[in-house]
């Protein structure tokens, strides 16, 4: 009876640790004390416990440029309404946490999978205009001014259409680009040529392919275009890729340099959170509003952010620049300090001196010429500031 007793007694203590609450064990291994209850008859929330901390939306300082505004946005983005991953209404959120100001959705016309097909001609149901309405409310509630945008998709190259009113009347003429174009502009669009090298990855589609190591052309059927009035800018960094003779082709043309994520995925699993090497066009605008944003394209007041790179045309990355550093002369020399959130790192004397942050100061010697190393004006050009 003694050895029985025992074995009672240990199966009783065994019983007693199994009917320890469950959620307390669970608590005690995981490091947190959940809200105490009775017999465990209620409902114990986690809720504290599970959910991340949320950042608060990233905040980009850049002063005015004179008597403009900075604006931050992006103008190639994609939704499930061509073969993106997400929501349009998730790409508002996304630049709100982005610091984001403006943006405009550009979904394929020619080539949408996740409605069902690689459609060409435009279905009696069939509404292109769907992920401008579908993020439209989210905009508005979230402050965030919504272009109205999409993308005309061929084997040689690729458009994008933004400021345009009806993306249906475009899809109409889906068979010849040039019309798309130009209806694009009969309705007050600002058309660009999307990433220039994409035609390097079909190198067996004659007539437009390059042989490796064949470098970036000009087609004469886009310079065409471009005489023509149907097209207003060029991407000169896209996604991760950064095109430099780009840069060229737009001060050779007077065409505009747009910056842009070209983005599928989430931005987070693109670039993280609050990414600050994240592409973005920065938006001289008299305002912040739809109105002086299409009015500022058209001016070419953008300059590009991407990579802890500017890109941009002469005359607005220098006023760029002039308006994020300070520059004083003292008894040492020159004394910098930056008044913005993009890195400069400049360059004089043969020496380097970066201004990577925000308040970020240097003393250099007294130069007649500063060389700002990360910002560029040309395909081999960066910003020269004469003192």
């Amino acid at each position: 009876m003694t050895h029985r007793r025992k074995f009672l007694k240990s199966i009783a203590l065994l019983g007693v640790a199994v009917t320890l609450p469950v959620q307390k064990l669970f608590a005690q291994n995981m490091g947190i004390t959940p809200r105490p209850v009775g017999a465990g008859t209620s409902t114990i929330s986690y809720r504290t416990a599970i959910h991340p901390v949320r950042k608060p939306p990233r905040n980009i300082t850049i002063p005015d440029v004179g008597e403009f505004k900075v604006l931050k946005g992006d103008f190639h983005m994609h939704s499930l309404f061509s073969d993106g991953h997400v929501m349009p209404k998730d790409r508002v959120i996304e630049a709100v946490d982005n610091g984001l100001d403006v943006i405009s959705i550009t979904d394929h016309i020619e080539y949408r999978p996740n409605i069902g097909s690689r459609a060409i001609q435009l279905a009696e149901n069939d509404d292109h205009n769907r992920s401008y309405d579908f993020a439209r409310a989210e905009a508005e509630n979230s402050n965030v001014i919504l272009v109205r945008g999409t993308e005309i998709t061929k084997p040689m190259w690729h458009f994008n259409a933004i400021f345009v009113q009806d993306i249906n009347a475009i899809a109409a003429v889906v068979d010849d680009w040039e019309k798309m174009l130009a209806v694009s502009v009969k309705q007050g669009g600002f058309n660009f040529w999307n990433h220039p090298s994409w035609i390097d990855r079909a190198p067996d589609t004659p007539p437009f392919g390059l042989k490796t190591g064949e470098p970036m052309r000009f087609h004469a059927e886009i310079d065409e275009a471009s005489k023509k009035g149907l097209l207003h800018g060029i991407e000169v960094f896209n996604g991760t890729s950064y095109y430099p003779i780009a840069l060229d082709w737009c001060n050779e043309r007077n065409l505009v340099p747009v910056t842009v994520t070209d983005i599928h995925q989430s931005d987070w699993n693109t670039y993280g959170n609050q990414n600050p090497l994240r592409p973005m066009s920065l938006i001289l605008a008299k305002d912040r509003s739809y109105e002086s944003v299409k009015e500022a394209f058209f001016a070419g007041r953008i300059v590009g952010w991407a990579a802890n790179m500017v890109l941009g045309r002469q005359p607005w990355v220098e006023q760029l620049f002039k308006s994020s550093v300070e520059i004083e002369k003292t008894n040492n020399g020159l004394a910098l300090r930056s008044l913005s959130d993009i890195p400069c790192f400049i360059q004089a004397d043969g020496k380097s001196y970066p201004l990577a942050t925000l308040g970020a100061t240097a003393t250099i010697p007294c130069t007649p010429k500063l060389t700002v190393s990360n910002w560029f004006i040309g395909m081999k050009q960066p910003l020269e500031i004469t003192m």
